[in-house]
Protein backbone atom coordinates (compact mmCIF):
# COMPACT_ATOMS: atom_id res chain seq x y z
CA UNK A 1 0.00 0.00 0.00
CA UNK A 2 1.33 3.43 -0.91
CA UNK A 3 2.12 5.81 1.96
CA UNK A 4 2.19 9.50 0.98
CA UNK A 5 4.13 10.38 4.17
CA UNK A 6 6.59 7.51 4.18
CA UNK A 7 8.94 7.12 7.13
CA UNK A 8 11.96 7.41 4.85
CA UNK A 9 10.89 10.81 3.52
CA UNK A 10 10.06 12.14 6.97
CA UNK A 11 13.39 11.01 8.38
CA UNK A 12 15.24 12.58 5.46
CA UNK A 13 13.39 15.85 5.95
CA UNK A 14 14.09 15.78 9.67
CA UNK A 15 17.78 15.19 9.02
CA UNK A 16 17.97 18.22 6.71
CA UNK A 17 16.11 20.42 9.20
CA UNK A 18 18.34 19.33 12.11
CA UNK A 19 21.48 19.90 10.05
CA UNK A 20 20.41 23.46 9.22
CA UNK A 21 19.46 24.04 12.87
CA UNK A 22 22.92 22.89 14.06
CA UNK A 23 24.63 25.19 11.59
CA UNK A 24 22.45 28.08 12.77
CA UNK A 25 23.14 27.31 16.42
CA UNK A 26 26.88 27.15 15.75
CA UNK A 27 26.78 30.53 14.01
CA UNK A 28 24.78 31.92 16.92
CA UNK A 29 27.30 30.48 19.39
CA UNK A 30 30.12 32.24 17.56
CA UNK A 31 28.23 35.55 17.42
CA UNK A 32 26.75 35.65 20.92
CA UNK A 33 29.15 33.56 23.05
CA UNK A 34 32.63 33.44 21.52
CA UNK A 35 32.89 36.92 20.03
CA UNK A 36 31.57 39.05 22.96
CA UNK A 37 34.16 40.05 25.56
CA UNK A 38 33.56 38.79 29.05
CA UNK A 39 32.66 35.18 28.28
CA UNK A 40 29.33 33.36 28.05
CA UNK A 41 26.20 35.02 29.42
CA UNK A 42 22.66 33.82 29.99
CA UNK A 43 21.42 36.20 27.33
CA UNK A 44 23.98 34.91 24.86
CA UNK A 45 22.89 31.29 25.40
CA UNK A 46 19.22 32.28 25.01
CA UNK A 47 20.05 33.95 21.70
CA UNK A 48 21.89 30.83 20.55
CA UNK A 49 18.77 28.76 21.28
CA UNK A 50 16.55 31.23 19.44
CA UNK A 51 18.84 31.23 16.40
CA UNK A 52 18.80 27.44 16.45
CA UNK A 53 14.99 27.33 16.50
CA UNK A 54 14.70 29.82 13.65
CA UNK A 55 17.26 27.81 11.69
CA UNK A 56 15.24 24.65 12.35
CA UNK A 57 12.12 26.25 10.86
CA UNK A 58 14.09 27.47 7.87
CA UNK A 59 15.62 24.02 7.54
CA UNK A 60 12.16 22.49 7.49
CA UNK A 61 11.20 24.63 4.53
CA UNK A 62 14.42 23.76 2.74
CA UNK A 63 13.83 20.08 3.49
CA UNK A 64 10.31 20.17 2.05
CA UNK A 65 11.82 21.29 -1.24
CA UNK A 66 14.95 19.17 -1.16
CA UNK A 67 13.18 15.99 0.01
CA UNK A 68 9.52 16.40 -1.04
CA UNK A 69 6.86 14.15 0.41
CA UNK A 70 5.18 13.75 -2.96
CA UNK A 71 6.00 12.64 -6.46
CA UNK A 72 2.40 12.43 -7.72
CA UNK A 73 0.22 15.46 -8.45
CA UNK A 74 -3.50 14.97 -7.75
CA UNK A 75 -6.00 17.14 -9.62
CA UNK A 76 -9.77 16.97 -9.20
CA UNK A 77 -12.52 17.52 -11.76
CA UNK A 78 -15.74 17.81 -9.77
CA UNK A 79 -19.14 19.00 -10.93
CA UNK A 80 -20.40 19.95 -14.39
CA UNK A 81 -17.59 21.22 -16.59
CA UNK A 82 -17.74 24.79 -17.87
CA UNK A 83 -15.13 27.17 -19.17
CA UNK A 84 -14.87 29.37 -16.08
CA UNK A 85 -16.80 27.47 -13.42
CA UNK A 86 -20.04 29.38 -13.98
CA UNK A 87 -23.24 27.28 -13.93
CA UNK A 88 -23.76 27.59 -17.69
CA UNK A 89 -26.99 26.78 -19.46
CA UNK A 90 -27.83 23.71 -17.39
CA UNK A 91 -28.76 24.18 -13.69
CA UNK A 92 -26.50 22.35 -11.27
CA UNK A 93 -26.80 21.04 -7.76
CA UNK A 94 -23.38 22.36 -6.75
CA UNK A 95 -20.33 24.24 -7.98
CA UNK A 96 -19.15 23.62 -11.50
CA UNK A 97 -15.62 22.67 -12.51
CA UNK A 98 -13.68 25.43 -14.21
CA UNK A 99 -11.84 23.88 -17.15
CA UNK A 100 -9.41 26.80 -17.25
CA UNK A 101 -8.53 26.20 -13.58
CA UNK A 102 -8.11 22.46 -14.06
CA UNK A 103 -5.90 22.93 -17.11
CA UNK A 104 -3.81 25.43 -15.15
CA UNK A 105 -3.46 22.94 -12.29
CA UNK A 106 -2.31 20.15 -14.61
CA UNK A 107 0.16 22.44 -16.34
CA UNK A 108 1.52 23.58 -12.97
CA UNK A 109 1.92 19.96 -11.95
CA UNK A 110 3.66 19.19 -15.22
CA UNK A 111 6.10 22.03 -14.58
CA UNK A 112 6.68 21.00 -10.97
CA UNK A 113 9.97 19.15 -10.68
CA UNK A 114 8.60 16.82 -7.98
CA UNK A 115 5.54 15.64 -9.93
CA UNK A 116 6.46 12.52 -11.85
CA UNK A 117 2.88 11.30 -12.39
CA UNK A 118 -0.67 12.62 -12.49
CA UNK A 119 -3.64 11.30 -10.53
CA UNK A 120 -6.87 12.69 -11.96
CA UNK A 121 -9.91 12.43 -9.66
CA UNK A 122 -13.18 12.51 -11.57
CA UNK A 123 -16.64 13.13 -10.18
CA UNK A 124 -18.52 14.81 -12.99
CA UNK A 125 -21.53 14.18 -15.23
CA UNK A 126 -19.79 16.11 -18.04
CA UNK A 127 -20.14 19.61 -19.30
CA UNK A 128 -19.20 21.84 -22.21
CA UNK A 129 -17.46 20.21 -25.13
CA UNK A 130 -14.37 22.29 -25.83
CA UNK A 131 -13.53 22.88 -22.14
CA UNK A 132 -13.75 19.13 -21.51
CA UNK A 133 -11.47 18.53 -24.47
CA UNK A 134 -9.00 21.10 -23.10
CA UNK A 135 -8.72 19.12 -19.87
CA UNK A 136 -8.25 15.89 -21.80
CA UNK A 137 -5.50 17.45 -23.91
CA UNK A 138 -3.74 18.73 -20.79
CA UNK A 139 -3.79 15.21 -19.32
CA UNK A 140 -2.49 13.74 -22.58
CA UNK A 141 0.35 16.31 -22.68
CA UNK A 142 1.42 15.60 -19.08
CA UNK A 143 5.00 14.33 -19.10
CA UNK A 144 4.56 11.16 -17.09
CA UNK A 145 2.06 8.38 -16.38
CA UNK A 146 -1.54 9.44 -15.81
CA UNK A 147 -4.19 7.47 -13.95
CA UNK A 148 -7.80 8.60 -13.58
CA UNK A 149 -10.19 7.23 -11.00
CA UNK A 150 -13.92 7.79 -10.77
CA UNK A 151 -15.63 8.40 -7.47
CA UNK A 152 -19.40 8.87 -7.88
CA UNK A 153 -19.81 9.71 -11.56
CA UNK A 154 -17.60 9.65 -14.63
CA UNK A 155 -20.03 10.29 -17.45
CA UNK A 156 -19.88 11.98 -20.83
CA UNK A 157 -17.34 14.81 -20.55
CA UNK A 158 -15.80 13.04 -17.56
CA UNK A 159 -15.34 9.90 -19.63
CA UNK A 160 -14.08 12.03 -22.54
CA UNK A 161 -11.33 13.25 -20.18
CA UNK A 162 -10.62 9.82 -18.72
CA UNK A 163 -10.07 8.35 -22.18
CA UNK A 164 -6.94 10.49 -22.45
CA UNK A 165 -5.32 8.89 -19.38
CA UNK A 166 -3.18 5.76 -19.29
CA UNK A 167 -5.63 3.97 -17.00
CA UNK A 168 -9.09 4.45 -15.53
CA UNK A 169 -10.23 2.99 -12.24
CA UNK A 170 -13.73 3.23 -10.79
CA UNK A 171 -15.61 2.14 -7.71
CA UNK A 172 -17.89 -0.84 -8.18
CA UNK A 173 -20.92 1.44 -7.81
CA UNK A 174 -19.61 4.45 -9.74
CA UNK A 175 -21.66 5.62 -12.73
CA UNK A 176 -19.54 5.38 -15.88
CA UNK A 177 -20.21 5.97 -19.57
CA UNK A 178 -22.87 8.06 -21.28
CA UNK A 179 -20.90 8.12 -24.52
CA UNK A 180 -23.46 9.91 -26.64
CA UNK A 181 -24.78 13.28 -27.75
CA UNK A 182 -28.13 14.99 -27.48
CA UNK A 183 -29.23 18.19 -29.18
CA UNK A 184 -32.18 20.19 -27.95
CA UNK A 185 -34.14 23.34 -28.68
CA UNK A 186 -37.14 25.04 -27.10
CA UNK A 187 -40.19 25.13 -29.35
CA UNK A 188 -42.21 28.12 -28.19
CA UNK A 189 -44.01 28.77 -31.48
CA UNK A 190 -47.48 27.86 -30.19
CA UNK A 191 -46.96 29.80 -27.00
CA UNK A 192 -45.83 32.81 -29.03
CA UNK A 193 -48.88 32.46 -31.26
CA UNK A 194 -51.20 32.47 -28.25
CA UNK A 195 -49.52 35.64 -27.01
CA UNK A 196 -49.81 37.26 -30.40
CA UNK A 197 -46.06 37.22 -31.00
CA UNK A 198 -44.57 36.64 -34.43
CA UNK A 199 -41.04 36.05 -35.66
CA UNK A 200 -39.66 38.30 -38.38
CA UNK A 201 -36.38 37.15 -39.87
CA UNK A 202 -33.42 39.42 -40.62
CA UNK A 203 -30.41 37.21 -41.23
CA UNK A 204 -27.65 36.62 -43.75
CA UNK A 205 -27.06 32.94 -44.38
CA UNK A 206 -29.62 30.20 -44.70
CA UNK A 207 -28.93 28.55 -41.35
CA UNK A 208 -28.00 31.57 -39.25
CA UNK A 209 -31.23 31.37 -37.23
CA UNK A 210 -31.65 27.60 -37.39
CA UNK A 211 -33.56 26.38 -34.37
CA UNK A 212 -34.92 29.73 -33.26
CA UNK A 213 -37.70 28.85 -30.78
CA UNK A 214 -40.35 31.30 -32.01
CA UNK A 215 -41.16 29.34 -35.15
CA UNK A 216 -41.45 25.74 -36.27
CA UNK A 217 -38.25 24.12 -37.50
CA UNK A 218 -38.21 22.89 -41.10
CA UNK A 219 -36.72 19.65 -42.44
CA UNK A 220 -33.55 21.29 -43.78
CA UNK A 221 -32.79 22.88 -40.42
CA UNK A 222 -33.53 19.62 -38.62
CA UNK A 223 -31.09 17.80 -40.90
CA UNK A 224 -28.47 20.51 -40.37
CA UNK A 225 -28.73 20.40 -36.57
CA UNK A 226 -28.76 16.62 -36.52
CA UNK A 227 -25.57 16.74 -38.58
CA UNK A 228 -23.88 18.77 -35.83
CA UNK A 229 -24.97 16.19 -33.27
CA UNK A 230 -23.59 13.40 -35.47
CA UNK A 231 -20.26 15.22 -35.86
CA UNK A 232 -19.93 15.68 -32.10
CA UNK A 233 -20.74 12.01 -31.58
CA UNK A 234 -18.18 10.93 -34.17
CA UNK A 235 -15.48 12.96 -32.39
CA UNK A 236 -16.49 11.46 -29.05
CA UNK A 237 -16.37 7.89 -30.38
CA UNK A 238 -13.00 8.43 -32.05
CA UNK A 239 -11.41 9.89 -28.92
CA UNK A 240 -12.68 7.10 -26.70
CA UNK A 241 -11.71 4.39 -29.19
CA UNK A 242 -8.21 5.79 -29.59
CA UNK A 243 -7.68 6.47 -25.89
CA UNK A 244 -9.11 3.18 -24.66
CA UNK A 245 -7.65 1.18 -27.57
CA UNK A 246 -10.98 -0.40 -28.51
CA UNK A 247 -12.76 -0.58 -31.88
CA UNK A 248 -15.17 2.32 -32.56
CA UNK A 249 -17.96 -0.21 -33.02
CA UNK A 250 -17.58 -1.36 -29.44
CA UNK A 251 -17.94 2.22 -28.25
CA UNK A 252 -21.07 2.72 -30.34
CA UNK A 253 -22.57 -0.46 -28.91
CA UNK A 254 -22.78 1.20 -25.50
CA UNK A 255 -25.61 3.32 -26.98
CA UNK A 256 -24.81 6.22 -24.63
CA UNK A 257 -25.86 4.24 -21.57
CA UNK A 258 -24.35 4.69 -18.14
CA UNK A 259 -23.16 1.62 -16.26
CA UNK A 260 -22.23 0.97 -12.67
CA UNK A 261 -18.50 0.44 -12.26
CA UNK A 262 -18.70 -3.33 -12.00
CA UNK A 263 -20.53 -3.62 -15.31
CA UNK A 264 -18.28 -0.99 -16.90
CA UNK A 265 -15.26 -3.11 -15.96
CA UNK A 266 -16.85 -6.16 -17.58
CA UNK A 267 -17.35 -4.14 -20.78
CA UNK A 268 -13.79 -2.80 -20.75
CA UNK A 269 -14.85 0.80 -20.15
CA UNK A 270 -12.60 0.89 -17.07
CA UNK A 271 -9.35 -0.96 -16.48
CA UNK A 272 -10.10 -2.09 -12.95
CA UNK A 273 -12.25 -1.51 -9.91
CA UNK A 274 -10.61 0.25 -7.00
CA UNK A 275 -10.20 3.24 -4.76
CA UNK A 276 -7.78 6.15 -4.67
CA UNK A 277 -5.25 3.93 -2.92
CA UNK A 278 -5.50 1.38 -5.72
CA UNK A 279 -4.94 4.15 -8.27
CA UNK A 280 -1.81 5.20 -6.36
CA UNK A 281 -0.64 1.60 -6.42
CA UNK A 282 -1.00 1.61 -10.21
CA UNK A 283 1.19 4.71 -10.40
CA UNK A 284 3.67 3.10 -8.02
CA UNK A 285 3.96 0.19 -10.41
CA UNK A 286 4.44 2.52 -13.36
CA UNK A 287 7.08 4.61 -11.60
CA UNK A 288 8.67 1.54 -9.98
CA UNK A 289 9.14 3.40 -6.70
CA UNK A 290 7.04 4.39 -3.66
CA UNK A 291 4.67 7.26 -4.35
CA UNK A 292 3.19 10.09 -2.35
CA UNK A 293 0.49 12.39 -3.69
CA UNK A 294 -0.26 16.02 -3.04
CA UNK A 295 -3.35 17.79 -4.32
CA UNK A 296 -2.95 20.80 -6.55
CA UNK A 297 -5.93 22.93 -5.44
CA UNK A 298 -7.90 25.20 -7.77
CA UNK A 299 -6.79 28.79 -7.93
CA UNK A 300 -10.34 30.15 -7.50
CA UNK A 301 -11.22 31.54 -4.08
CA UNK A 302 -13.29 29.49 -1.65
CA UNK A 303 -16.16 32.00 -1.92
CA UNK A 304 -16.15 31.65 -5.70
CA UNK A 305 -16.24 27.87 -5.51
CA UNK A 306 -18.98 27.76 -2.88
CA UNK A 307 -21.20 30.29 -4.61
CA UNK A 308 -22.14 27.73 -7.22
CA UNK A 309 -23.85 25.65 -4.53
CA UNK A 310 -26.77 28.07 -4.42
CA UNK A 311 -27.41 27.82 -8.14
CA UNK A 312 -29.86 25.30 -9.47
CA UNK A 313 -31.26 22.16 -7.87
CA UNK A 314 -30.46 19.27 -10.21
CA UNK A 315 -28.40 18.06 -13.13
CA UNK A 316 -29.94 15.57 -15.55
CA UNK A 317 -29.09 11.95 -14.71
CA UNK A 318 -26.08 10.95 -16.79
CA UNK A 319 -26.45 14.13 -18.79
CA UNK A 320 -22.90 14.92 -19.65
CA UNK A 321 -21.05 16.93 -22.18
CA UNK A 322 -23.01 20.08 -23.01
CA UNK A 323 -22.07 22.74 -25.50
CA UNK A 324 -23.93 25.79 -26.72
CA UNK A 325 -23.84 26.55 -30.44
CA UNK A 326 -26.00 29.63 -30.04
CA UNK A 327 -28.73 30.90 -27.74
CA UNK A 328 -31.44 28.78 -29.35
CA UNK A 329 -29.97 25.28 -29.65
CA UNK A 330 -27.94 23.40 -27.05
CA UNK A 331 -26.00 20.18 -27.48
CA UNK A 332 -25.10 17.72 -24.72
CA UNK A 333 -23.23 14.47 -24.76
Amino acid sequence: MSDPDSTERRLAQLAVAVAVALVGAFVGYLLFVVVPVGGPTVLGMVLVVLVGLVAFRVGGRIASRAVPRYNVAEVAVEGPITRDGSPGAVPTGGPAASADDVVEQIEQADGDGNSEALLLRLNTPGGEIVPSDDIRNAAVDFDGPTVAYATDTCASGGYWIASGCDELLARDTSLVGSIGVIGSRVNASRFAEELGLSYERFAAGEYKDAGVPLREIDDHEREYLQGIVDDFYQHFVERVARGRDVPPGVVRETEARVYIGERAADLGLVDALGTREDALDRLEDRLDRPVGATEFPPSRSVVSRLSGGARGVAYAFGAGLAGRVDDDVSFRL
